[in-house]
């Protein structure tokens, strides 16, 4: 059976923190890791959807274990509907990880799931996608915060 990352977030933009996550879940953990990309039209993203999921496909498109694909409503049912064996989250911080793991507790507690926490590689952890949306909007090049292939 194989074992599907539900790797889950807006994203917006994909960085190379979001890279390194699922570089290693495919390394360490993972057969396939689905990126999910939550959409919520009443809150302003800096770019739409399909931009979002145009651009990580774009990064593996040489990689058929990676899927890219968009959901609405919680994410728990989501991860039911594909099929997902876990769910994975990347954690930058301990402040982060507490509250990952308590939200890794209540998705369990619901779907039966398993959330599975890594941390972002010490290099990345400053690199978020709310610092480069930050940056985006006051018109900084942050070309060195985006994975390139």
């Amino acid at each position: 059976m194989s074992r599907i990352a539900l790797f889950t977030g807006s994203f917006d933009p994909f960085t190379k923190g979001h890279q390194d996550i699922v570089d290693r879940a495919l390394e360490s953990v993972a057969d396939e890791v689905i990126v999910a990309i939550g959409v919520n039209y009443e809150k302003k993203c800096m770019f739409s959807p399909e931009e979002r999921q145009a651009a990580i496909r774009n990064l593996y498109k040489d990689d058929a274990r990676v899927r890219v694909e968009t959901y609405e409503g919680l994410t728990t049912h989501f991860a039911k509907r594909v099929g997902a064996s876990f769910i994975l989250r990347g954690v930058r911080s301990v402040k982060d990880y507490e509250f990952e793991r308590d939200m890794a507790e209540v998705n369990h507690r619901l779907t039966g799931i398993e959330t599975i926490l890594m941390f972002t590689a010490p290099e990345l952890e400053c690199i978020s996608s709310s610092v480069v949306r930050e940056l985006l909007s006051y018109h900084q090049d942050v070309t060195e915060f985006l994975p390139q292939r």
